[in-house]
C-alpha cells in the first residue's frame, strides 16, 4: 500500500484574535499582527488550506501531513475537522506538543489518518534546539501501519534568516547549523534504539537550501544516494534535489521549471525539503520511499504569476486586513510530498 507523506508550512495559522485560550506571553508577542484577525478570516484561512490538502493523493488527501507555523492545537484541529468533513473516508487526528520556545509560540505538528496509521504515545518527543533566543522544537513521532511497520517522522522548522539590515543570512546561519546538529544527533539516537535500518523521515521548512552547510554538513542530508546507502553512520538522502526537474504552467500557458517552494524579494528558495534515512532506501524493512515521487505540490490555483511562480500567500491583518490579507491566498510556501510504499 502506498502512503502519501507531505509537509506544509501553513503560514501563521493563529487562532482568532480574541481566542480565550491564548497564552498571555503569546498574546503580547503577536498582538499587532493579529489585530483584525477575525473568526471569519480564520475560517477562510482554514478553508483555503483544506482546499490544497484535499487534492493531494488524487483527491484522497495525504495519509500523513507534517506542518509548521501552527499556534496551538485549537488552530490545527480546525484544519483537521475541515479535512474530515471534506474527506469522509478519512479520520484525521493530531500529534501536537505545545512546547515551542519560539518567540511567537508557533509549533511543528502532524496530522495523520487514524484509519491507516496509529501512533505510539510512548514515542512522542519534542527536541529542543538550544540557542540563546527562543526557537521551534523538532517534533518526533512514531507512526505504525496496519501491518505493524514503524515510520519515525521528525517535523522541523529551523530558525529564520531574519537579520539586521545588511547582514544577510550568514548572520543567523549558526542557529540553523545548531538545528542541523540537533536533527543529526537524534537521528543517531533513533538508530541506536531502532537499528540502523529504521524507517526514518525528516521533513520541514529548513530556512536553508539543500546545498547549505546546515543541511549537508550538520544534518548530514546529502544529494548522492550512494553516499547514504553505503554509510555506516546516520545520514539522510535529500529528496528535494529531485524537485529541480519539476515544471509548472506559467501565466502565459508555457511550461517552465519550478524554482523553489517559496519566494522572498522575488528570489526562489528551496527551503521545504524531505529527507529519508537509509532504511527507507535499502535494507530489510518493508517501508520504502518512492524516490521519483518526491515533488512540490504546486496546484495551479495557488501559483502566483506576479511573483515568479511562487505560492499565493494569505497573510495576517496587522490592523489592516484589506491591505495585508489576500482571502484568495493560501500560504507563502508550497507543500512538498513523497510516497512511501509498503511491500
Amino acid at each position: 500500500m502506498p502512503y502519501l507523506v507531505a509537509f506544509w508550512n501553513l503560514e501563521n495559522l493563529f487562532a482568532p484574535e480574541n481566542f480565550a485560550g491564548r497564552e498571555p506571553w503569546i498574546a503580547d508577542a503577536v498582538r499587532n499582527d493579529l489585530t483584525g484577525w477575525t473568526q471569519a478570516l480564520f475560517d477562510r484561512k482554514v478553508e483555503q488550506l483544506a482546499s490544497i490538502v484535499v487534492p493531494m493523493k488524487n483527491g484522497g488527501g495525504p495519509d500523513l501531513l507534517g506542518v509548521c507555523e501552527v499556534e496551538n492545537r485549537f488552530a490545527l484541529q480546525a484544519v483537521a475537522d475541515r479535512l474530515n468533513a471534506l474527506l469522509p473516508n478519512r479520520s484525521y487526528q493530531l500529534v501536537h506538543v505545545d512546547a515551542s520556545r519560539d518567540q511567537r509560540g508557533i509549533d511543528t505538528a502532524f496530522v495523520f489518518d487514524s484509519n491507516v496509521l496509529a501512533t505510539n504515545p510512548q514515542e512522542l518527543f519534542s527536541h529542543w534546539v538550544v540557542r540563546r533566543t527562543g526557537t521551534r522544537d523538532i517534533t518526533q513521532a512514531t507512526f505504525i501501519t496496519q501491518a505493524g511497520n514503524e515510520l519515525i517522522a521528525l517535523a522541523n522548522h529551523w530558525p529564520s534568516r531574519s537579520a539586521p539590515a545588511g547582514r544577510g543570512p550568514q548572520y543567523s546561519s549558526g542557529f540553523r547549523a545548531t538545528a542541523g546538529e540537533t536533527l543529526s544527533y537524534w537521528h543517531e539516537r533513533i538508530r541506536e534504539v531502532k537499528g540502523s535500518n529504521a524507517a526514518i523521515i525528516a521533513m520541514g521548512d529548513f530556512n536553508d537550501d539543500p546545498f547549505d552547510d546546515s543541511l549537508i554538513i550538520h544534518a548530514q542530508a546529502l544529494r548522492e544516494r550512494g553516499d547514504v546507502t553505503r554509510a555506516q553512520s546516520a545520514k539522510f538522502y535529500n529528496l528535494s534535489w529531485r524537485y529541480l526537474t519539476q515544471f509548472v504552467i506559467d501565466h502565459q500557458g508555457n511550461q517552465r521549471a519550478l524554482d523553489g517552494t517559496l519566494y522572498f524579494d522575488n528570489d526562489a528558495n528551496l527551503f521545504d525539503q524531505i529527507l529519508v534515512a537509509r532504511g527507507l532506501l535499502t535494507g530489510p524493512g518493508r517501508l520504502k520511499a518512492v524516490e521519483a515521487s518526491a515533488k512540490i505540490e504546486a496546484f495551479p490555483g495557488m501559483v502566483d504569476h506576479r511573483v515568479g511562480e511562487g505560492p499565493i500567500r494569505f497573510g495576517l491583518p496587522k490592523g489592516n486586513a484589506a491591505a495585508n490579507v489576500n482571502t484568495a491566498g493560501f500560504s507563502d510556501h508550497f507543500p512538498v510530498s513523497v510516497e512511501i510504499d509498503e511491500t
